[in-house]
């Protein structure tokens, strides 16, 4: 063979390694913008999908999902955050009832970001609803089907996880920007005034692992017995 012919191979192999190593990469990551130059300004794509319907409303009962939380004004007269706020987003909630705005929510709450086809997000909601039922009374948790365009399906996940805990709808990705959304699965954290303390992207393996990061950014300890 030709030095040509080396080359035009070596160059080949190469290619292809550098195609494995991008699909490996992507796993769980959406096509939302993040890193330097992101702005605060919502992503939206171009999509119609309705998540409040009869059938799901109807799914979203009989799986026993709490309704997403409604303006509070008592808990709004805390203060304005002291840090970054919540976006001014407003969301639907998933399989029916209130939108909400996020930046009327207060914590301590735990926002986990989350997709029916996000294969991670499976392995931890359990996580997420033993803290659901574990921190109540102490902190809320509350999740965002993101950029997620089959909401039944993202029901029946939730019915299969036995998840309880209310979730919002994002398919268009609107959370994408203000943060800085590079893949699933993620956690917000929000203080009690509103403020966000901080949003981490990975993946939860254990319950002890989701109330370290609790107490870390909340400062709620959360007991591991019950």
């Amino acid at each position: 063979m030709s030095a040509l012919h080396h080359r035009r191979a070596w160059r080949g192999v190469l290619g292809a390694a550098t195609a494995s190593v991008v699909l490996l990469a992507s796993a769980c990551a959406t096509s939302s913008p993040s890193g330097e130059g992101a702005t605060d300004e919502p992503h939206r794509f171009a999509v119609d999908v309705d998540v409040d319907t009869p059938e799901l409303r109807a799914a979203k009962e009989s799986a026993g999902i709490a309704d997403c939380p409604s303006t509070d004004p008592a808990r709004q007269s805390i203060g304005q955050p002291a840090g970054k706020p919540m976006p001014q987003l407003t969301l639907p909630c998933l399989g029916g009832g209130p939108e909400v705005n996020l930046a009327d929510l207060r914590g301590p709450l735990v926002v986990n970001l989350w997709a029916q086809w996000c294969g991670p997000c499976r392995e931890e909601l359990p996580y997420y609803q033993r803290l659901h039922e574990r921190g109540d009374g102490q902190v809320s948790v509350l999740g965002i089907d993101y950029e997620d365009t089959r909401p039944a399906w993202a029901i029946e996940l939730l019915r299969d996880t036995g998840v309880t805990y209310p979730s919002l709808a994002d398919p268009g990705g609107e959370i994408g920007v203000p943060f800085r959304v590079r893949g699933l699965p993620g956690i917000v954290f929000v203080d009690v005034d509103g403020s966000v303390v901080a949003v981490e992207f990975v993946v939860i393996r254990s319950y002890e692992q989701l109330t370290d990061l609790v107490e870390q950014h909340l400062g709620v300890a959360v007991g591991a017995a019950g």
